[in-house]
């Protein structure tokens, strides 16, 4: 279960193209099953340690959680009042 979390925060945070062409040739690629043909190796970097990334996630959903518990009634209110303000400026 904390395994898939993990692997959905990952999906999630794959950014995607604005560009309509480029949506566009990504969507013929997965149709035709074609795949991408440079190579996406990352230089000099690790890889990485399948344990230490689901202690990274469950660190990551526990953190709200503590950080909400914590705050007082006052706090939060002006939190919220800060992202409405931020939320609906013109």
């Amino acid at each position: 279960m904390l395994k898939r979390l993990c692997m959905m925060e990952a999906w999630r945070k794959k950014k995607t193209s604005t560009d309509v062409n480029v949506t566009a040739f990504e969507i013929m690629q997965t149709v035709t099953g074609q795949t991408d043909t440079k190579p996406t190796k990352k230089k000099n970097l690790r890889e990485k340690n399948p344990a230490a990334v689901v202690l990274g996630c469950l660190g990551g959903l526990k953190g709200g959680v503590a950080r909400a518990a914590k705050l007082t009634a006052e706090k939060r209110i002006e939190i919220a009042k800060k992202a409405a303000r931020v939320r609906w400026k013109s």
